[in-house]
């Protein structure tokens, strides 16, 4: 919906976290100080009736990169890493429920008594119900990252808008660490992250997003209000879209 100022107003997004969000300034595992600052953040998304699905990395606890690269299958590698999302998913849920929120996880990859398996439909129903969704075990199959998980699911329960927390404000035209003069891109379409391999996401997500026509919005987490800002059809960041 949108406001008398032509602002797009969202009714529910889908917030894809990696595990680097939450482990803060240490080099490994979750920072409680984090979490709470993003429970809190998420909390003022339900306090203005925005339904919210999360999506949670596990970079902070497990990469399989380096095991693979050692001579481990990258399947069992993948499936370690989708484990460690549901790790993430659990510390993220206890948070918010330390909020007073009510929250549903559910994983793609089955851990009996302790996630819910992923069901769409009852996904959709929790989420009307003003629940915190959270989508652990990325799509349950190796060989896709979470982007990929975050994007799919997005387009199965009907989200508006998928938005990336990441370290900076946005996309940049340079790395913005190692070039004092990297301008900020405030708008990009499908096509030009793809032909520039931008690295905003990988390139399965990215795709998807384009061929279902969902936006993508990539901003700094640790803004204050930043989170809710978007929601309300704000302009942080880097909207990414079509032409």
């Amino acid at each position: 919906m949108s406001d008398a100022a032509g602002r797009r107003e969202y009714r529910r997004i889908l917030l894809k976290l990696s595990g680097e969000e939450l482990q803060g300034d240490a080099g490994f595992g979750i920072d409680p100080g984090v979490l709470g600052r993003t429970a809190g953040e998420i909390g003022q998304l339900l306090a203005h009736q925005v339904q919210v699905g999360v999506v949670v990395g596990g970079g902070n606890l497990f990469r399989g990169a380096a095991l693979e690269a050692a001579g481990m299958e990258r399947v069992t590698g993948d499936q370690m890493g989708m484990l460690a999302t549901v790790m993430n998913a659990l510390a993220l849920r206890d948070a918010l429920e330390q909020q007073g929120l009510r929250v549903h996880l559910m994983s793609a990859t089955a851990v009996a008594g302790v996630a819910a398996h992923y069901d769409r439909r009852l996904a959709i129903r929790h989420l009307e119900a003003g629940e915190v969704v959270l989508f652990a075990g990325g799509t349950g199959n190796p060989f896709f990252t979470t982007d990929s998980a975050a994007c799919l699911r997005a387009i199965e329960v009907r989200a508006e808008l998928v938005i990336k927390a990441t370290k900076v404000d946005g996309v940049y035209s340079a790395d913005p660490a190692l070039h004092a003069d990297a301008e900020l891109l405030p708008r990009l379409s499908y096509d030009q992250v793809l032909e520039g391999r931008l690295g905003v996401m990988d390139l399965t997500a990215i795709c998807l997003c384009r061929d279902n026509g969902m936006p993508i919005r990539v901003f700094r987490m640790s803004k204050p209000g930043a989170l809710l800002s978007i929601a309300q059809g704000g302009s942080e960041g880097t909207l990414i879209g079509e032409e």
